[in-house]
């Protein structure tokens, strides 16, 4: 696997000077990823996942062509909704609790967090009384890891099912969290089990199910994410720098 090249994170003259070029070596890295595996650019969306960071870091990474933004938690997604311009595709990617749902629907392009057939109703539920569609993503926690959230790998299939009955739901596909590991070959077997996932259940033809959405690989390893098939990549701290 080609090494993926290294963001700047150092202060410039000019105040977040450093995003554009950051954008730049993500989107470069994407593309040697894209080769590697044979496919297409256009193939692979990028996220900048922009928690902890204020507009106008955002607004930054939004002067140079970034309209796919995620967010964590709830509040800080309708805030900069509120402030920042609306052709921008918000995502949810951080763990949704049900009380907060009503604060999302009609506002996120996306949930890529649904782990449980309660939060899915309470979806389907705030969709409906806003007739709307909510595209949402099952997440699995493909490492079987306690810290975090999602559905065990055994057990997607079921969700998918039971969520696509749901009025004013569309399942897309899926996501996972992989273990943070120094060596991101390390990931590389959970983001081919996901794959793997998604296409045994998209083989089973599940009404209002496409399976064409896998969102996986992070700033540390969505190069090899990328060779494994996702779809979307979740880069933060390769774009904006750490959390503060």
């Amino acid at each position: 696997m080609e090494e993926l090249k290294k963001p700047e994170t150092f202060e410039r003259e000019k105040e977040n000077d450093y995003i554009g070029e950051n954008l730049n070596l993500v989107n470069q890295n994407i593309q040697k990823a894209c080769g590697i595996a044979g496919r297409n650019t256009s193939d692979v969306t990028l996220i900048a996942v922009s928690k902890t960071k204020p507009v106008s870091m955002l607004m930054e990474a939004y002067k140079y062509g970034c309209r796919e933004f995620g967010e964590n938690k709830v509040q800080e997604l309708t805030q900069k909704y509120d402030e920042m311009p609306k052709d921008i595709h918000w995502h949810m990617i951080g763990h949704l609790q049900r009380n907060k749902v009503k604060y999302v629907v009609g506002k996120v392009a996306l949930i890529h967090s649904v782990d449980s057939l309660k939060l899915a109703e309470e979806i389907s539920r705030e969709a409906v009384k806003k007739q709307t569609k909510v595209s949402i993503l099952i997440e699995v926690n493909i490492a079987g890891e306690d810290s975090k959230y999602g559905v065990e790998p055994v057990n997607a299939e079921k969700l998918v099912r039971e969520a696509a009955l749901l009025p004013g739901i569309c399942v897309k596909g899926l996501m996972a969290i992989a273990p943070f590991v120094e060596d991101p070959e390390e990931n590389r077997q959970y983001f081919a089990l996901l794959k793997q996932l998604s296409v045994d259940i998209k083989q089973k033809n599940i009404d209002n199910v496409n399976m064409n959405v896998l969102s996986m690989g992070m700033t540390g390893d969505y190069l090899v994410a990328i060779e494994e098939g996702a779809t979307y990549v979740r880069v933060g701290t390769g774009i904006f720098g750490n959390r503060q």
